[in-house]
């Protein structure tokens, strides 16, 4: 009897081990082309700017990554993600020495293993989940969702803008990641779904380069606190999105200033439906960041789009958008100036995809933006465009 009872116990204790079953997935984007750029400054004197390199990044930055989920039982799981770039224009995957989309001039060097996300969290099916570690943030992930161009590194998006010239201070829309951040996400109840993150003291990464309203100087770090909320809403083929965010940071604000103790607020609204024949997408981001002593520097844009497969393999996407930059501060100061810098923005993209297969496709994409020029703001502006290929595995 007793041998029974020990045997049942052990094929009890081996089915429950079964049970907790896990898996690891290795994916990746390696997206590599010809990117030609040209840019004009106009500070005294008409500068301008011609380069034309083999890059990577273009359309979607080239990536690295491992996720991995583990079933604990009774609908609860563990997750995992580990995702890092990948520079195939380099002698290394871990270093980056030739152009890339979001960098200027003749090229940068990155050194190190530059990680994107690296976060791990437990998930109850039906009521949502929860991630501790270097992650999204609300607002970038809601710019995803709503971005005609899909986020990619080609000049001329209003709402996620990319870099290329020597002030660029229209660009720098929102902070991208935030490290040390706990982010807890709801599963769908009716349509509606939201997102909490709150970001301890260490870093948060920016947006593309070194610019006027961004915390950081193209993925270096502060010292910050925040916290974020965003409310989707889902209905047939809408979807509207609310997001808002706050850093609070204890360092240099960015390439702007060397003002501390900075307030960095930031909100993003946007919605798409899909008409079935093409996608309508449209945005409003807002940013304003204040400082302790009276130092203030904002951006505000709004940009529309569609998105459409012209034939089965064919995909094209198109979008505009216009904006405001405005600071009390002269670049490079800690003192407000009695004629605050301004400057108006448009920006528009066109672009394209050819699909081989649903993992490798080729595209082109075109975009411009051009920058208005004030009494302390010179006027500029870029043209870039990109031909190349990308594969997902």
């Amino acid at each position: 009897m007793k041998k029974s009872l020990f045997a049942v116990a052990a094929v009890t204790a081996f089915a429950g081990a079964a049970q907790a079953q896990s898996s690891v997935t290795v994916y990746g984007i390696l997206d590599m082309g010809y990117i030609g750029t040209n840019t004009r400054n106009v500070s005294g004197a008409n500068i301008k700017t011609n380069t034309n390199q083999i890059g990577n990044s273009a359309e979607q930055s080239s990536r690295l990554g491992f996720r991995g989920t583990e079933d604990l039982g009774g609908g609860t799981s563990a997750f995992f993600t580990a995702e890092f770039n990948l520079f195939g224009t380099g002698n290394s995957l871990s270093q980056e020495t030739s152009f890339r989309a979001t960098t200027s001039g003749s090229g940068s060097t990155i050194s190190g293993l530059q990680s994107r996300q690296a976060f791990v969290g437990l998930k109850k099916n039906g009521l949502g989940q929860f991630s501790v570690g270097n992650q999204y943030t609300p607002i970038h992930e809601a710019i995803g969702a709503t971005d005609p161009g899909q986020q990619n590194n080609v000049v001329g998006s209003a709402i996620y803008p990319v870099a290329v010239n020597g002030t660029d201070l229209t660009t720098g829309a929102y902070t991208t990641r935030a490290a040390n951040a706990l982010v807890v996400k709801s599963d769908k109840f009716a349509g509606f779904s939201a997102k909490a993150l709150y970001n301890l003291s260490q870093s948060n990464s920016s947006t593309n380069a070194s610019n006027a309203v961004a915390t950081t100087t193209g993925g270096g770090s502060v010292n910050s606190n925040g916290w974020g909320l965003a409310a989707d809403y889902t209905w047939n083929k809408l979807l509207v999105t609310a997001n808002y965010q706050s850093f609070q940071n204890r360092t240099t604000n960015g390439g702007f200033t060397t003002a501390l103790n900075s307030n960095d607020n930031q909100f993003y609204g946007g919605a798409t439906y899909d008409f079935g024949i093409l996608k309508a997408y449209a945005g409003y981001v807002n940013r304003k960041i204040t400082t302790t002593n009276d130092l203030t520097a904002s951006r505000t844009a709004q940009q529309i789009g569609v998105r459409s497969f012209v034939t089965p393999t064919i995909e094209a996407w198109a979008s505009v958008g216009q904006g405001r930059f405005s600071s009390n501060t002269a670049i490079g100061t800690v003192a407000p100036v009695a004629s605050p810098a301004s400057a108006n923005f448009t920006a528009y993209q066109l672009g394209s995809n050819y699909w081989l297969s649903k993992r490798t496709n080729l595209y082109a994409i075109y975009g411009s933006s051009q920058q208005s020029s004030s009494a302390t703001i010179a006027s500029e502006g870029a043209n870039q465009y990109a031909v190349g290929v990308r594969h997902t595995f």
